[in-house]
């Protein structure tokens, strides 16, 4: 099942080499089983085998975050199928197609597989996770974006696990106010994607500068892939910036980085969860980063045994993939398995694998803990929902696997408990 990525190698040389140079609707074939019996067969279960999708991208630059979340999805339920599988006797197989991070591509792989598969354990990015999810409401299909914006938490056709971007943004304040050494007075700005996923990082800005009386003093948006980020660099260093909250995705974060430490601009950066990749741990930035950087993610550092979510994962990737690098996307995608195998639980619980069925046991499941790799979820119908108001700080160290050790684990703010979040409006 698992897809050999050793083309990510030459992405993380790429990513080295960047930074030294300076980042139609369908139906469900049937009903499904009768409640409480076994699940007859339906689309996506030949009544053996359980088959879930996966779109993401493999190739391009973000597939530096693709591949390794997909290894991640695939390791999950490499352990769940040693033993047995889903209910101990469903074994899972993914069904995998490359996005190459473009939402009109997300859309055809989408209508590419969608007759093949129970559900998604995967769709990697918000902009694609937009493009499918007309269609997934259509197709009553459930999906997991590997996203965390908080558009998803309103959407029942959506699996999310994790803390919103926008709580990532107001925990990040909360931080620099508490114990970063930060003053409502200092100079604040954002650097963000102009895109959903950029917007979301500055919804949570907005709202810590509503809830702590801050002022943000600048915003900078570049599109991704941009090649020259010296005008954004200068803009901000212009603009007195203290402090700089950044959405992007690896390639882009590199180059911006790369950019600010040419310019000498060091301010206190925040890295969204997306911005890293380990590779950045390795480069000639840094020292830059050392000194300038702190990333706003999930969970805990690699091999961090005190938790014991890390231990099991670290544990099923030597049983089942030895030879894959330590990666917090990686656990990212974990949980994303973790997630939806209580939800196919739950189906087999009620008797039903169909479309259908799986909706209601997503509207059935509880409260699905994830062993301290990320806050606790609690599902049950998309109105009811409360995500995860947690969220860890890394400061960036060479030393560690994967580059990155834990600051502020899992911290949780009294503004971040406030967030309330709304349903998509397409």
């Amino acid at each position: 099942m698992r897809t050999r990525w050793r083309g990510l190698a030459a992405g993380f040389t790429g990513l080295v080499l960047v930074v030294s140079a300076c980042g139609g609707a369908g139906q469900d074939d049937d009903g499904g089983g009768g409640q409480a019996g076994e699940p007859v067969p339906t689309t996506g279960f030949d009544g053996t085998t359980i088959k879930l999708g996966v779109l993401t991208p493999l190739s391009g630059t973000v597939a530096v975050i693709g591949q390794p979340l997909t290894a991640g999805n695939e390791v999950w339920f490499e352990a769940l199928n040693a033993q047995g599988g889903v209910a101990g006797r469903y074994p899972v197989e993914l069904v995998q197609e490359d996005t190459q991070y473009q939402p009109d591509v997300a859309v055809q792989r989408y209508n590419k597989i969608k007759g093949d598969v129970v559900a998604f354990t995967q769709v990697l990015g918000t902009a694609p996770t937009l493009a499918v999810l007309p269609q997934l409401r259509t197709d009553r299909i459930l999906a997991a974006p590997a996203s965390l914006d908080a558009l998803w938490v309103r959407e029942e056709n959506l699996l999310p696990v994790g803390a919103p971007y926008q709580v990532q943004a107001i925990n990040a304040m909360d931080y620099w106010f508490a114990d970063g050494g930060g003053s409502t007075s200092d100079r604040i700005c954002t650097m963000i994607q102009d895109d959903v996923y950029g917007e979301a990082g500055q919804q949570g800005i907005d709202f810590a500068a509503d809830k702590y009386g801050f002022s943000v003093t600048n915003t900078q948006k570049f599109k991704v892939g941009t090649e020259n980020y010296a005008g954004q660099i200068g803009a901000l260093a212009g603009a007195g910036c203290q402090v700089v909250f950044l959405v992007a995705t690896p390639s882009d974060a590199a180059r911006i980085w790369g950019t600010a430490a040419q310019a000498r601009f060091a301010p206190q950066w925040f890295g969204q969860s997306p911005s890293y990749t380990g590779a950045l741990a390795q480069s000639a930035i840094a020292p830059y980063l050392q000194q300038s950087v702190l990333i706003v993610a999930e969970g805990t550092e690699w091999g961090d045994e005190s938790v014991p979510g890390m231990k099991r994962m670290v544990a099923d990737l030597e049983a089942h993939a030895p030879d894959e690098p330590p990666d917090y996307y990686f656990a990212f995608g974990y949980n994303q398995g973790r997630a939806m195998t209580e939800v196919l639980e739950k189906a087999v619980e009620l008797g039903d694998l169909s479309r259908d069925g799986i909706l209601e046991a997503s509207r059935q499941l509880g409260t699905v803990g994830f062993d301290g790799l990320t806050g606790d979820y609690r599902y049950g119908p998309a109105a009811e929902r409360n995500p995860p108001r947690s969220t860890t700080i890394f400061r960036v160290d060479p030393s560690k696997p994967f580059g990155l050790a834990t600051v502020a684990y899992l911290l949780e703010s009294e503004a971040a408990r406030q967030y309330e979040f709304k349903k998509a409006d397409l």
